[in-house]
């Protein structure tokens, strides 16, 4: 007879083998993918010995996936998000760093057109003014997220962008570290960023957004130029509203997508004049701006939540990242860091 202590060594083994097998599988379906990845860019070109350099060892990253899956927005508000970003010692530093750095900021904005508190605000939130680049490799991560399919054809293409910048002899394959989202340096670009807007600013032959002040926020600056940015214009404002507004005035607090929140953006917007109208006041109960130019409401936390009006300049913002809270923090920043002005 099989004594109890048997049978449920038995029952385990047999309830574990689904699990092993469920694990097994999954990872020869990645390594397929890996190699059928490797084989698309021998095909686009890429180099055999660039190749192996950057897949060997390749594994999946689950931690990758976490954090994608457990990004702030889904699981913060801006009460909780903007003090955790955007604290009293991080205000001090980065007025600090504006004035360290006053002349090269100032000269850069005059000539991209893009004030000097942004390309701070910017650097302070996306790496602590340059000392928080990440240093996971980038290739396992783009590979790992390529896979996983959320969005994984935005992040093949951020792979061969990543290739692209070995291959053209901008940075070798070592140096690409950075977030589990493949962002990168100091401004933390992501391949495709890098590709389009890293400049090399002091002329030295090297777009060095790790190490090099000068080409960092040059960088920045020529990322919003050329987006569209507005030096006539900041980013928004928070706003109080009646207590029976109608929100179907907003853009949606959720869009599927860049281009819908785009269309919801230009359908709502309208001139300031037309917001006070609808009762739309500053913070401490005044009257908006008397400028002639138009905005759009938005709500990041819905209608319970905090109120803004966006000018043109948000709009540029939510291309560097796409996550109201972040935009939000950037000119929240922003706003801290040129008031009171900086001698």
């Amino acid at each position: 007879m099989i004594s109890i202590v048997k049978k449920s060594l038995l029952v385990g083994v047999v309830l574990a083998l689904p699990i092993v097998s469920w694990a097994q599988t999954e990872k020869q379906k990645f390594e397929s993918y890996v190699q059928d990845l490797k084989q698309e860019a021998l095909d686009r070109g890429y180099d055999q010995a660039l190749i192996e350099q950057a897949f060997t060892g390749i594994e999946f990253k689950e931690k990758v996936v976490e954090a994608d899956r457990n990004q702030p927005e889904f699981v913060e508000t801006l009460e909780t998000y903007l003090p955790k970003r955007v604290p009293e010692w991080k205000v001090q530093q980065a007025r600090a760093k504006y004035k360290e750095h006053k002349e090269l900021l100032e000269k850069i904005a005059a000539e991209y057109g893009v004030q000097a508190r942004f390309i701070v605000a910017l650097w302070g939130l996306e790496s602590n003014f340059g000392r928080i680049q990440g240093n996971l490799p980038l290739v396992p991560s783009l590979v790992t997220l390529s896979y996983d399919g959320r969005r994984g054809a935005f992040f093949k293409k951020q792979l061969w962008y990543a290739l692209d910048i070995v291959k053209n002899g901008e940075a070798p394959l070592e140096k690409l570290k950075g977030s589990w989202a493949g962002a990168m340096g100091q401004a933390q670009f992501i391949p495709s960023s890098f590709n389009a807007y890293a400049v090399d600013y002091d002329g030295d032959g090297i777009k060095d957004i790790w190490q090099n002040q000068a080409d960092v926020f040059a960088s920045a600056a020529n990322y919003l130029k050329q987006e569209g940015w507005n030096d006539n214009l900041t980013w928004g404002r928070q706003v109080k509203v009646p207590a029976d507004f109608d929100f179907s005035n907003a853009v949606p607090q959720k869009t599927n997508g860049r281009s819908a929140w785009l269309k919801k953006w230009r359908e709502t917007e309208r001139s300031l004049a037309d917001w006070q109208a609808l009762g739309v006041r500053r913070m401490d109960g005044r009257d908006l701006p008397s400028v002639d130019i138009k905005a759009a409401m938005l709500i990041p936390d819905g209608p319970k939540g905090r109120v803004y009006l966006a000018y043109d300049n948000y709009k540029v913002l939510m291309h560097w990242n796409r996550s109201y809270y972040f935009v939000t923090t950037v000119g929240y920043l922003a706003d801290r860091i040129s008031y009171p002005p900086i001698r």
